[in-house]
Parts: structure tokens; C-alpha cells; sequence
């Protein structure tokens, strides 16, 4: 049987290996980079991204759907945003905030 890092659930694993499978692409992780400098609507996204507006939409779908954005509506044009899950610290570190874990992406000092 493995070793589990103490105070890690099960549950917590699960959330966690959900983030990464969700992190796991490019797309998203560019969309996501994206909505830390601001929200976004998806007309902007695919021209920003240079990706067709189903491809864009479906991404979106998916982030939203598992939390780490949010949306809302102005008129027909609907806005995305990073919600309280994925949000970027004021020394440019991207965070999720998974069960009891927190996880950070940042650039590496050279």
C-alpha cells in the first residue's frame, strides 16, 4: 500500500489530481493566464488566443464547470473571470485553492 503525506484525505487527492487533469491543457491554462490580467468575452479570447469560437466556448465550459471561473452577462455578450478558486497574488503566482491545499504556479528565479 502507498505512503500518504500526512494530513492529505482521500478526498483531498481526488480534488487535487482533478485540478491537474484539468490543467493539463494548454488551452485552458492560456485562457486561464489570460483572464488574470482582467475579464475577458469569448470574442476576445479567440482573437487573443487565435482559436476558433466553439473550441474557446467548450474550454470555458470546462473551467466553469469545475469553479475556477466564473461569468456574467451584459446584455447578449457574456464576460469570464477567474472566481475565488483560481486567483493571482500581486507577485504574479497563479493559485488554486483545492479542499485543505493550496497549489502555486510561478515563474522560477534564474
Amino acid at each position: 500500500m502507498a505512503k500518504r503525506a500526512q494530513g492529505v484525505s482521500e478526498q483531498d487527492l481526488e480534488q487535487l489530481s482533478s485540478l491537474f487533469r484539468l490543467l493539463s491543457d494548454k488551452t485552458r491554462l492560456s485562457i486561464l493566464l489570460r483572464l488574470a490580467e482582467g475579464e475577458r468575452n469569448v470574442t476576445s479570447l479567440c482573437e487573443e488566443l487565435n482559436l476558433p469560437q466553439p473550441t474557446v466556448s467548450h474550454h470555458l465550459g470546462l473551467l466553469r464547470m469545475n469553479n475556477l471561473v466564473g461569468n456574467r452577462r451584459h446584455g447578449k455578450q457574456v464576460f469570464y473571470a477567474q472566481n475565488g478558486r483560481a486567483e493571482v497574488s500581486s507577485d504574479s503566482v497563479l493559485e488554486f485553492n483545492v479542499q485543505n491545499l493550496n497549489v502555486q504556479i510561478k515563474q522560477r528565479s534564474r
